[in-house]
């Protein structure tokens, strides 16, 4: 009798969770959804996603952060989102309800940057479709949906590859919903060393802006491939940001761009030296001190585009860049770069026209 007692209070309280966390509304809303149409969210039993991780079993673990735990799991049932046996990952929160995202097999960008074999695919190219996606990601959360997302800690390792690699963000643990009449949120402070916006250090006030900081170190990353804090570096270089800015306006860029970047300009290579410049330019308007005198991320991503399709439509890349372009494409395999965002809204649950989708997993996990 106590155990049927228990049994029962447990299932009250899952029942209390998923009211609570909108899981009758997102119920509802999956009853006018067209299901032909795919892309849909997609609702499992507690049942089938322990039988998916072996019963959270510690083997399937992942990734663990403050949040919960994350577990690699194997959908075995014919679903309308997911074909039979698709490999996923399961959010287990510290509360129901569960999520089940596409699992990432790739790692994180940080672990491509700073390994030294797996940073030989990350040509320049690459660099800036990664760049580019990740900001159009951002760009998508503070402008196109109706309650802007500000991220909140947008750095290397939150943003993972896939096989083809292609950018999906990641970790939305401390993000925040924009403010609808404010300029701005006074708030706890909360990111990564290195990657914190100055300003929103100093004040407390959370801005749109303080994102597009974070990603211009990013960008930085992606044209040094140095690390955003390290102590390894003399006492004035141990913050990148800074590094890069002092080495910027002393003319000495290409002092501090990484040396397999540098290395591939030969002669005739002057529309990638005009495109390391241009962006090195973008990153160093990301990091300006004062956060209004910063573009916004639609800026920024219409800026990269445009970059990006220049070295595309040059004569000197359909021609003597030819050989580029085949070794880039021979080091990623057969596959074709696809210049895609899988980007879910959590809080709307909603897609936009673009179907972009955002991708949330746990801090760090690399998965």
């Amino acid at each position: 009798m106590h155990w049927q007692h228990g049994k029962r209070e447990l299932e009250k309280l899952r029942k209390s969770f998923f009211h609570q966390n909108g899981g009758h509304i997102l119920q509802e809303k999956l009853k006018g959804i067209d299901v032909s149409l795919g892309n849909t969210v997609e609702m499992f039993t507690i049942e089938e996603l322990k039988k998916a991780t072996d019963s959270f079993s510690q083997s399937s673990i992942i990734g663990k952060g403050g949040f919960g735990t994350v577990y690699k799991g194997n959908l075995t049932r014919k679903a309308i989102t997911s074909p039979n046996n698709q490999v996923v990952a399961v959010k287990k929160s510290n509360e129901i309800p569960l999520l089940v995202y596409e699992f990432i097999s790739n790692g994180t960008l940080h672990e491509h940057l700073h390994d030294e074999s797996k940073a030989r695919f990350l040509t320049w190219d690459v660099r800036l479709r990664i760049a580019t996606e990740v900001s159009e990601v951002l760009a998508y959360l503070h402008t196109t949906i109706s309650i802007p997302i500000i991220h909140r800690d947008i750095k290397s390792a939150n943003i993972l590859l896939d096989d083809n690699y292609t950018a999906k963000v990641a970790d939305f643990g401390t993000s925040k919903l924009g403010p609808i009449n404010h300029e701005h949120l006074v708030t706890t402070v909360q990111g990564t060393w290195g990657y914190l916006d100055p300003e929103y250090m100093q004040t407390g006030e959370l801005t749109e802006k303080s994102d597009v900081y974070s990603f211009g170190v990013v960008l930085v990353e992606l044209l040094t491939r140095k690390k955003a804090l390290s102590f390894h570096r003399p006492e004035d270089d141990i913050n990148l940001a800074i590094f890069f800015l002092r080495k910027l306006n002393e003319g000495c860029l290409f002092d501090i761009l990484d040396d397999k970047l540098v290395k591939g300009i030969g002669d005739g290579a002057k529309p990638i030296t005009e495109q390391l410049e241009k962006v090195s330019l973008v990153a160093k308007r990301c990091l300006e001190v004062k956060g209004e005198e910063r573009p916004t991320m639609k800026q920024v991503a219409r800026d990269l585009d445009d970059i990006k399709t220049e070295i595309s439509s040059h004569p000197w890349f359909n021609n003597k860049g030819s050989q580029l372009q085949e070794e880039s494409e021979n080091l990623l395999g057969d596959t074709k770069l696809v210049n895609k965002l899988d980007y879910v809204d959590e809080s709307t649950n909603a897609h936009s026209s673009k179907h972009l989708e955002v991708v949330q997993l746990m801090p760090n996990e690399g998965r």
